[in-house]
């Protein structure tokens, strides 16, 4: 059983902000309204860290109810998919680890890209 809960694709936020596309989904068993909301809060974290996300994508396996799996995929323009799993105790932990996995990831290709527009650094 899969259950889906998402946000309209690039609906306007008051700050004049397109809002990324979150979907949350779930393997064997169901979450609660507040869990997907909490997630929801700390994912959207990631658009501020790289503005050219297109989806977020979050699974969560709960097949062993001990260890629930987090799997994170976030999309970006020019086909970039930034991933990250982790499995422990805590859900939510596992989600906050997630998104610590996919910030650094977002770091390094956001400093990566803007150290290709400088030319000439390599110089000093």
């Amino acid at each position: 059983m899969c259950r889906f809960s998402t946000f309209s694709p690039f609906s306007p936020v008051s700050s004049g902000v397109v809002r990324v596309q979150i979907q949350i989904s779930t393997r064997h068993g169901s979450l609660s309204e507040q869990t997907q909301d909490a997630i929801r809060s700390k994912v959207d974290k990631l658009n501020r860290i790289f503005e050219r996300l297109i989806a977020i994508h979050v699974t969560v396996d709960l097949e062993k109810a001990d260890t629930p799996v987090v799997d994170l995929l976030v999309s970006a323009v020019n086909k970039h998919d930034f991933t990250a799993s982790y499995s422990s105790h805590d859900l939510l932990g596992s989600i906050d680890q997630v998104v610590h996995k996919v910030e650094q990831q977002l770091r390094k290709f956001k400093t990566k890209i803007q150290d290709r527009s400088r030319p000439g650094t390599d110089e000093l």
